[in-house]
């Protein structure tokens, strides 16, 4: 299912999704926001604790943090401090730590959410997540969803370990080398994952079967490789048919697409393809200008925030390619920005979407560093609309015509989603 007009020899699997700024989706969009307090305790509940009256049955940390309850809150906690003073009084093994019993709270809250992309690290995952990588990559060739838990697999590229290894969209990564990471957050998952070029590490997978069959486990060895790759890359077709093919959503991407594009339309193409096959996503800002050279002027995207609030996102309005015929190829490992770019693209009908149904992830994360260095929480704080109002989030931009492209294809040199973009630029479907 991997087309070889992707034109790579193989990618990293992403590490930029470790939180460089705010950036959109597959996986980027992570905003840091600043503590919510200074101390382990709202300083307005100083005065609540003065009135504490002690306990013996209750240690000091119970008697402090439950006096902090909010009143409104107390009956809603009675349960947990009920639970909190049981394990102090009853587990077997003494003294228990406070410290690890908080952050588990924490987790716990996080994961009743049942959002994949919202999640808890303790400080050492903090630390971990934050750091930031090299200028050289060394991995697997995988575009991952790093903020989705387990990781999940979105697509391996042509000629990478990853694919050579059999990886496949929607693959979920639970351990590394026989350490459990199925709840750990995605951007850990990915430390572990890369390594130096020919070192191998033992992926196992969750694959989720066919319609009536079991999902199946199994480990896959991936000897890692130096990765190194453009985000645009174009050329001429036979029969003046311009092919761009957008490999990610980079802070470098725009200017690569308009020198790519500059170059093309100079030799009066008779229509465009635009191959967003693969592609993960990236800035939300470049997700614009990208969007922006095929769309005179409008909405591109809306972020729906959770208290009904709304950020519009328009178009540049200096865009270079706003008149050509124009063809998106789309597939399920079109994700994040690639969503929103073939979800504009499609709503104002300014051309077709051939392929298959996209990835699916449109939502923004929030990072929030906690108090005392006590770790980040990460939660969805927003969903992407197209412009016509369309939810992306687990439910993909669905092409105006589905074009299977079967392994069959593949191993055959052929691409019949291409073909089909070809043909409707030629005027034959």
């Amino acid at each position: 299912m991997k087309s070889k007009t992707l034109l790579v020899l193989g990618i990293v699997l992403i590490a930029l999704v470790l939180l460089s700024g705010a950036c959109s989706g597959g996986y980027f969009l992570g905003r840091f926001v600043t503590p919510l307090s200074g101390g382990s305790l709202p300083a307005s509940m100083s005065s609540i604790l003065e009135g504490v009256t002690a306990d013996p049955n209750k240690t000091a940390d119970t008697r402090a943090f439950q006096a902090a309850t909010p009143n409104e809150l107390e009956k809603l906690f009675s349960p947990f401090w009920e639970s909190w003073n049981i394990v102090h009084d009853r587990y077997v093994n003494q003294p228990v730590d406070d410290t690890a019993l908080m952050r588990g709270a924490i987790r716990g809250m996080i994961e009743a959410l049942g959002d994949e992309h919202s999640s808890y690290m303790d400080p050492d995952q903090a630390m971990q997540a934050s750091m930031k990588l090299e200028k050289d990559y060394e991995g697997i060739g995988a575009w991952v969803d790093g903020e989705a838990i387990p990781l999940s697999i979105i697509s391996a590229m042509p000629g990478s370990p990853a694919e050579k290894a059999g990886l496949r969209p929607g693959d979920k990564v639970v351990a590394i080398d026989g350490e459990d990471v199925s709840k750990l957050d995605g951007s850990l998952v990915i430390k572990k994952i890369l390594g130096p070029a020919g070192s191998v590490v033992k992926m196992t997978i969750l694959r989720e079967g066919e319609e009536g069959t079991k999902p199946q486990v199994f480990d896959v060895d991936v000897t890692r490789a130096k990765i190194n790759i453009p985000s645009v890359v174009g050329k001429m077709l036979d029969k003046k048919v311009a092919y761009v093919q957008v490999l990610r959503f980079a802070e470098n991407t725009p200017e690569e697409l308009r020198t790519t594009l500059e170059e093309l339309l100079a030799q009066d193409p008779t229509g465009l393809i635009v191959d967003v096959r693969y592609d993960p996503g990236g800035y939300l800002e470049t997700a614009v200008d990208v969007t922006s050279e095929f769309i005179k002027e409008g909405l591109i995207v809306t972020e729906k925030y959770g208290d009904g609030k709304t950020k519009e996102l328009k178009a540049t309005g200096d865009g270079i390619a706003t008149e050509i015929p124009l063809v998106v190829l789309v597939n399920e490992g079109s994700a994040s920005a690639s969503e929103i770019f073939a979800g504009a693209i499609q709503d104002y009908g300014r051309g077709k979407l051939v392929g298959a149904t996209t990835y699916g992830k449109g939502s923004v994360q929030e990072w929030t560093p906690l108090s005392d260095d006590q770790g980040i929480v990460r939660v969805t704080i927003a969903q992407w609309l197209t412009p016509k109002g369309r939810l992306i989030q687990e439910v993909g931009i669905e092409p105006d015509m589905k074009i299977e492209y079967t392994q069959e294809d593949f191993d055959a040199g052929r691409d019949p989603q291409l073909d089909k973009a070809i043909e409707i630029l030629l005027g034959g479907g």
